[in-house]
């Protein structure tokens, strides 16, 4: 009996120290296995590392002067750019204002061309027609409420929209205080000044001289963009023109400059009281000038206020591009408040932007000086003005009397 129950207690020890030597192993095991999986989450950081964030490519041209307040303000802001928007990589190309319209059709007609380009309105209806710029009214439907209606209006053609406002541009008399404390107010007021001896460096051209067509009653356009050739109009248009060639007259006697560019120096080193130009030159006068530069309407005439032609510089965008929603999201960013409160403060833009708050008085001066302005037509008829009417060498150095110059320019338009 007791062999038996020793035999029984010898059995029972044996097995729970072979249960003891398989349950240990396994218990011991678990933790390795636990020790591996932090490996595995280690890794997962390197994976995010090896995805970094898409960057998308955005090209556009511009057409600022080398050096001028406009190009470097316009360096400023695309250096924000690329701190705020890191998502996109912004390729920037000059291009001379004079080629810019010819090589951006050239370039969008044979498939390629820049996402985005920046420039006045001046081809804005042409390029509609052609479709060398893009619809974009949906894609910008309810994101342009900043934006006044007369620059929405500039970016439009047949109700549809072509393009984000940047900015309003007009002709104006600008002028040194130091050596012309006051404006003329007239026309007769502008005659009397220049014949008296004051150098004033008028800016003539079909472009530049159009306000002096309201000062005297003429018009070019009715209502419709018809040619308003009859006799009475045309006799309003041509003293505009027998005036122009008076102030020609004497720019040529006294050495003075008759356009924009060869002005540009005189002005801004003083040796020209006044001249009439478009405030793009503004941050160039600023600079020059400093609390000495005064800005005012072209002057009124017998006919009524100037009305100079109103441009509104906007971004267009390329109908080839690929990236059209990424370029409108870059345009709008150019366009903020920010972005044109520097543009307005450093390059003389009036902005399109109504959030910007307007403090400058010079910059109130020209929103003064637009409210008059005749707002660009992007209508076909524009081009026959551009063809017929531009020519005015023929009145300035030919001697064409003024009438019949005026008679033979709306007889070729309206052909």
């Amino acid at each position: 009996m007791k062999k038996n129950l020793l035999a029984l207690l010898s059995v029972l020890v044996i097995l729970s120290l072979a249960l003891a030597a398989c349950g240990t192993p396994a218990t011991e095991e678990a933790p390795a296995a636990t020790e591996e999986a932090p490996a595995a989450t280690e890794e997962a950081p390197a994976a995010t590392e090896e995805a970094p964030a898409e960057v998308t490519e955005i090209t556009f041209w511009h057409a600022y002067g080398t050096g001028s307040a406009e190009e470097i303000a316009l360096a400023k802001l695309l250096e924000q750019a690329a701190v705020d928007l890191p998502q996109y990589k912004i390729n920037v190309l000059q291009v001379p204002f004079n080629d810019i319209f010819n090589k951006y059709d050239t370039d969008v007609a044979a498939g390629g061309g820049p996402d985005m380009f920046i420039a006045p309105n001046d081809n804005l209806g042409g390029q509609a027609r052609s479709g060398t710029i893009a619809d974009i009214t949906d894609l910008v439907a309810g994101k342009l409420g900043d934006y006044s209606e007369l620059s929405q209006g500039g970016m439009m053609y047949e109700g549809r929209m072509y393009g984000i406002p940047e900015s309003m541009k007009a002709v104006a008399f600008w002028y040194n205080t130091e050596l012309l404390p006051e404006a003329p107010a007239t026309t007769d007021d502008l005659k009397a000044l220049m014949e008296g001896g004051t150098p004033v460096a008028i800016s003539f051209g079909c472009y530049h001289h159009w306000g002096f067509f309201g000062s005297f009653g003429g018009q070019i356009f009715d209502d419709q963009f018809n040619f308003v050739a009859d006799e009475a109009n045309q006799a309003k248009v041509a003293d505009a023109m027998s005036y122009l060639n008076d102030l020609y007259q004497i720019s040529v006697e006294n050495g003075w400059p008759r356009n924009d560019s060869d002005g540009l120096a005189p002005f801004t080193e003083g040796s020209v009281a006044a001249i009439t130009n478009g405030n793009w030159a503004m941050g160039d006068y600023r600079k020059a000038l400093g609390d000495k530069l005064a800005v005012a309407p072209i002057p009124a005439g017998p006919g009524g206020p100037s009305n100079p032609l109103l441009g509104v510089d906007g971004w267009y965008f390329n109908p080839n591009s690929e990236n059209t929603e990424a370029a409108i999201e870059v345009a709008l960013y150019l366009t903020n408040t920010a972005a044109q409160q520097l543009m307005m403060d450093e390059a003389g833009h009036v902005p399109a932007n109504t959030t910007v708050e307007v403090t400058d008085p010079l910059i109130q001066g020209l929103l003064d000086a637009f409210a008059t302005a005749y707002f660009r037509p992007q209508v076909e008829a524009m081009g026959n003005y551009w063809g017929n009417f531009c020519g005015t060498d023929q009145v300035f150095d030919a001697g064409t009397p003024a009438a019949d110059w005026v008679k033979a320019a709306f007889e070729g338009a309206t052909k």
